[in-house]
């Protein structure tokens, strides 16, 4: 029988937060699919954009930001519209995160 701590999360599946509206947060799920979830029961602090890593231990939820997976995959998006911006070459405003 393997044991986990609070902190282990080499289980847990990858949210994203597509979305904050009110007191609800639009999450899409690992198949794409987006729920509504409570805002008052994700990570303090969450914000739009955010991977949220989520596991199940003993019947309840444990959910953490990763901020490290967050910032990469803005990073490799703003690389894309920069990427677009350039090709675009139309003097028009530039798209941005």
């Amino acid at each position: 029988m393997s044991t986990h701590t609070e902190h282990d999360f080499t289980k847990a599946k990858a949210v994203t937060v597509d979305g904050i509206e009110g007191e609800y947060a639009r999450v899409e799920m690992p198949d794409g699919t987006t729920e509504d979830w409570r805002l008052d029961a994700m990570p303090e602090g969450v914000k739009e954009g955010d991977v949220v890593y989520v596991r199940a231990a003993e019947g309840q939820f444990e959910m953490r930001i990763d901020h490290e997976e967050t910032r990469e995959r803005r990073q490799h998006a703003q690389s894309q519209l920069d990427t677009l911006n350039a090709e675009s070459g139309t003097g028009t405003e530039e798209i941005n995160l």
